[in-house]
C-alpha cells in the first residue's frame, strides 16, 4: 500500500507540474503575441508595413511576390525594407554579388531561416552553414559532378518519359478529358527523383495516377514550413508548435510521415547493401552512419530535385502555350538536329546529350522561361555584422537579406524595355546561346551557393520538352488562365494548370 500511494503521489505531482508547466508557457506565448502585435501597430507607420500587415495589397496583386516586384520597379535604388519583417529586399545585381560573392560569409542562411525549415530539412545542405555546409557541399559535388551519376539521372528519366509520361498523355489526347500539367509534371519529377535519391520507384505517374501518401505529406510539410515565412513574427508558429495547434500539428503530422518513409529506405537500403548501387542515398552511406544525418540529406535533394523541375516545366508549358510561334521554332531546331539520326520515329525525341548541346534556341528558351518564372521566387540571408549593400543601403546586424529573382526578371532597368515578353532570342547571338551574369541571373543562386544540380535540371527540363512537343500539342484549357502562386518553398500555381492534349501526327 504505501508503495502505491507513493506511486500516486508521484503521478498526482507530476501531473500538477505538466499542468502548470503547460499553462505557463500557454500565457507567455499568448502575452509574447499581444505584445508583439502592439508593437507592430506602434511601431512602423509607413505605407509598405501597413499595407503587408492590413493585407491591403492583396486589392491589386494576386501574388505577394507581384506586389514586392511593383515596390522594387518604384525604388530608385531597387531596394526596399520591410521594417516590421526586419527584411531588406533587393533586386540590384550588384547587391546579389555582393551577398552571394563579395560577402557571403557575412550572409549565411542564418538561424532563423535554419529555425523555418529546421522542423522539414534538419541539418541537410539547404539548411545550414559554416562547416556542416561545406562537409555536404563537397560530398554533392563529387557525386553529382561525376558523368556515371549523371548518365544514371538520365537514364532514369528517359525511362519515366518512355514508360509513363508519354502513355500517360496518349490515354487522354484527343478526348476533351482535362489533365492537371501542374500535377502530372508533380508526379512525373517525384517518381524520377526518388529512384535518383533512393533507388525506389514509388509509381505516382502510372496511368491509375494513384494517391501517394508520402507525396502529399512531403507536399504538405513544404506547404506549411513556407507559411512559417509569411506571418509577422516566428513567435506565431513556435507558439503554435509548442500548444500543437492548427497548421503546425498538421506540419508535425505530415513531417511524421516524410521521416517514416526516408527511414524505411535507408533500413532497406543497409538490408540489401549499397557498395555497389547508384543511387544517393548509396553513395552518401558509404562515408555516413548517422541515420538523422542521412535522412536531412536526402530529403533536402528531395525537395530540391522535385519541386523545382515540376515547377519550371509547369511554367514553360503555360508560356509556350501563349507562343505557337515558340513552340514551333523549338520542333525546327529537333528536326534539323534528328534529321541526320538513324533513330526509328518512335525514338525520334530522345536526344544524346551531344545532340542535346547543339540544340541552342531550346536551351534559350528555357532560360527566357526560368527568368520570368523562377521555381524560387525569392532567397533570404541573414546579416552577421553591420554592412553597407553596394546601392548604399545600411545593413544591421542580424537583417534578413533577401534578393528577389522573380522581380528581377521583370525589371526594365536589368532586362530592358521587353522585359515582360517571352523573348528566348534576348539568350541567342549569331543563333548560338550566350550565358547571362549569373548575379542579374540568380535562377540557380550564384557564387559559392550555385546549385550544383543545375545542369542536371536543365537537361531533364529539355527531355521532357523534347519529348512532348514531338509527339502532342499542349494546350491550356482556360486561354485566359495566368499562374497565381500560392505560398511555398517553390513557385507552385493556385488551383494547378488544367491542360488538354491532342496527338500529333506525322
Amino acid at each position: 500500500m504505501d508503495s502505491d500511494s507513493s506511486s500516486l503521489r508521484f503521478c498526482s505531482i507530476s501531473s500538477v507540474f505538466f499542468f502548470m508547466f503547460f499553462s505557463f508557457t500557454l500565457l507567455f506565448s499568448l502575452f509574447s503575441l499581444l505584445i508583439f502585435v502592439l508593437r507592430l501597430k506602434l511601431w512602423c507607420k509607413c505605407e509598405i508595413c501597413q499595407a503587408f500587415l492590413n493585407s491591403s495589397w492583396t486589392k491589386d496583386f494576386d501574388n505577394l511576390c507581384d506586389w514586392y516586384t511593383h515596390l522594387l520597379k518604384k525604388s530608385p535604388t531597387g531596394s526596399i525594407r520591410i521594417h516590421v519583417l526586419g527584411n531588406i529586399i533587393t533586386a540590384d545585381p550588384e547587391n546579389v554579388e555582393h551577398i552571394l560573392k563579395t560577402r557571403f560569409e557575412n550572409y549565411p542562411k542564418g538561424k532563423p531561416f535554419s529555425a523555418l525549415l529546421g522542423d522539414l530539412l534538419g541539418q541537410g545542405i539547404f539548411n545550414v552553414d559554416g562547416d556542416s555546409w561545406k562537409f555536404q557541399r563537397k560530398m554533392a559535388s563529387l557525386e553529382l559532378g561525376s558523368v556515371s551519376i549523371r548518365m544514371h539521372a538520365f537514364n532514369i528519366v528517359e525511362s519515366e518519359i518512355r514508360s509513363r509520361l508519354i502513355p500517360l498523355l496518349s490515354s487522354v489526347s484527343g478526348k476533351q478529358r482535362v489533365l492537371d500539367l501542374q500535377d502530372m509534371f508533380r508526379r512525373f519529377s517525384f517518381d524520377s527523383i526518388c529512384k535518383f535519391s533512393f533507388g525506389f520507384d514509388p509509381g505516382c505517374l502510372e496511368l491509375s495516377l494513384p494517391v501517394s501518401k508520402f507525396a502529399d505529406a512531403f507536399d504538405l510539410a513544404s506547404k506549411l514550413s513556407a507559411q512559417r515565412g509569411v506571418v509577422p513574427s516566428s513567435l506565431i508558429w513556435k507558439a503554435k508548435r509548442v500548444l500543437n495547434l492548427g497548421s503546425e500539428k498538421k506540419l508535425k503530422q505530415a513531417i511524421k510521415m516524410v521521416d517514416e518513409f526516408a527511414q524505411r529506405m535507408i533500413n532497406q537500403r543497409r538490408e540489401m547493401g549499397f557498395s555497389d548501387k547508384h543511387d544517393l542515398l548509396s553513395r552518401f552511406m558509404g562515408t555516413i552512419d548517422d541515420e538523422k544525418y542521412l535522412r536531412d540529406i536526402v530529403v533536402s535533394f528531395l525537395l530540391a530535385g522535385r519541386d523545382t523541375v515540376a515547377s519550371g516545366l509547369t511554367s514553360f508549358f503555360w508560356l509556350l502555350s501563349q507562343h505557337p510561334k515558340v513552340e514551333s521554332s523549338i520542333r525546327e531546331e529537333l528536326e534539323s538536329v534528328m534529321s541526320g539520326s538513324s533513330s526509328s520515329s518512335d525514338d525520334r525525341q530522345f536526344v544524346t546529350f551531344d545532340q542535346m548541346r547543339e540544340m541552342h534556341y531550346l536551351h534559350a528558351a528555357v532560360c527566357e522561361s526560368l527568368r520570368l518564372f523562377p521555381p524560387v521566387q525569392l532567397d533570404s540571408k541573414f546579416s552577421q555584422d553591420d554592412d553597407v549593400l553596394p546601392d548604399y543601403t545600411f545593413v544591421t546586424k542580424g537583417t534578413r537579406v533577401t534578393y528577389h529573382p522573380y522581380a528581377m526578371g521583370r525589371l526594365e532597368r536589368i532586362w530592358g524595355s521587353d522585359c515582360l515578353e517571352f523573348n528566348p532570342e534576348r539568350w541567342l547571338k549569331n543563333g548560338r546561346y550566350v550565358p547571362e551574369n549569373p548575379y542579374k541571373y540568380p535562377v540557380f543562386q550564384a557564387g559559392l551557393r550555385v546549385c550544383l544540380g543545375k545542369e542536371m535540371a536543365l537537361v531533364e527540363m529539355k527531355c521532357v520538352v523534347l519529348a512532348i512537343i514531338s509527339r502532342f500539342n499542349i494546350r491550356v484549357a482556360d486561354p485566359n488562365q495566368k499562374p497565381v502562386f500560392t505560398p511555398a518553398l517553390t513557385a507552385t500555381v493556385r488551383g494547378g494548370l488544367p491542360i488538354l492534349v491532342h496527338e500529333r501526327r506525322a
